[in-house]
């Protein structure tokens, strides 16, 4: 549905990051090699980058049209620079509107959010209808009523990584009722939700994979959270689909981490190489290490609260 990705590290001009890599966004927007659902993503996009000793909210960039056809974008792109960086192009769910606030990345303070899946609305705002303290949705989109569910936690004093794990979860496991009662129902078939998320606050990268594609990649630099690799660099695929880095279940069921310096040698695979996520998995960066642990336990969904 969506390309996104997110940079935390050294300051990079947003063409560096976004327009000159080899498959970059630029080229993911009509090219994508791992995207599961649609072809090309031209539906809009939309960048959010830090300016930390200006302001603490980041600055935003976003259009309802192609990438590859915003001029000024590619001229202004070229003289930004910024540490930490959310990006996405977009190709619309069928239904959904097609403007530029449905367009990722979603904003609430100081926190920026990206969306790549699909989720009912019907279940999103029957959730938004329980949380009154919730901010209003930028849209009636899918991404957009997920944001606001978001930062409703994120407002109650979550912390950003389980904020988005509870919303996630709660989310995947209604949707998941919904879809198999209405399959039970002979209603025709549904598409499973999906819900891989990409948030940061700019200290912190946040991300979950839901039944899509998800990589990082560490350097010295920093490291890049994105939906699939933007160069030709080794790629980690680990036997079984198991990620090099990740968090194991405990015997209780309830999810473990194991975090690895992001600046130092991963067991099995080094720095500079693309890792990929497996499936239901949240993965919590920052400038010092990754972490990867489990979003559902052997017992179906962990403990977070639903």
């Amino acid at each position: 549905m969506c390309r996104h990705l997110a940079w935390l590290g050294a300051d990079s001009t947003l063409a560096d990051l976004l327009l000159r890599r080899p498959s970059g966004l630029l080229q993911q927007s009509w090219a994508p090699r791992q995207q599961r659902h649609g072809r090309v993503n031209a539906d809009g996009f939309g960048v959010g980058w830090y300016a930390p000793a200006l302001r603490p909210q980041p600055a935003r960039y976003r259009r309802a049209v192609p990438m590859w056809t915003d001029a000024s974008f590619a001229s202004f792109a070229e003289v930004v620079t910024s540490g930490c960086v959310l990006a996405a192009v977009r190709d619309a769910t069928v239904g959904m509107p097609i403007e530029e606030t449905s367009t990722a990345p979603f904003t609430h303070g100081p926190l920026l959010l990206s969306h790549n899946g699909r989720v009912s609305v019907d279940v999103l705002l029957a959730l938004l209808a329980g949380r009154p303290d919730a901010p209003p949705p930028d849209s009636r989109c899918d991404s957009a009523l997920l944001a606001a569910l978001v930062w409703e936690r994120a407002l109650a004093g979550l912390t950003l990584a389980d904020a988005v794990a509870e919303v996630v979860t709660t989310v995947g496991a209604k949707a998941a009722a919904r879809e198999a009662g209405r399959a039970a129902g002979d209603a025709g078939q549904q598409s499973p939700s999906r819900l891989n998320v990409l948030v940061t606050d700019g200290r912190q990268i946040v991300a979950t994979t839901w039944d899509d594609t998800l990589w990082y990649r560490v350097s010295s630099a920093g490291v890049l959270v994105a939906s699939e690799p933007d160069d030709d660099a080794p790629m980690v695929r680990a036997p079984g689909g198991e990620s090099v880095n990740e968090g194991r279940s405990t015997a209780e069921g309830q999810p473990a981490t194991e975090g690895h310096p992001a600046a130092e040698t991963h067991p099995g695979s080094g720095t500079d190489v693309w890792v990929e996520v497996p499936n239901h998995r949240l993965l919590v960066a920052d400038t010092r290490k990754v972490t990867v642990s489990n979003l559902i336990s052997q017992d179906g969904y962990s403990g977070f609260t639903t």
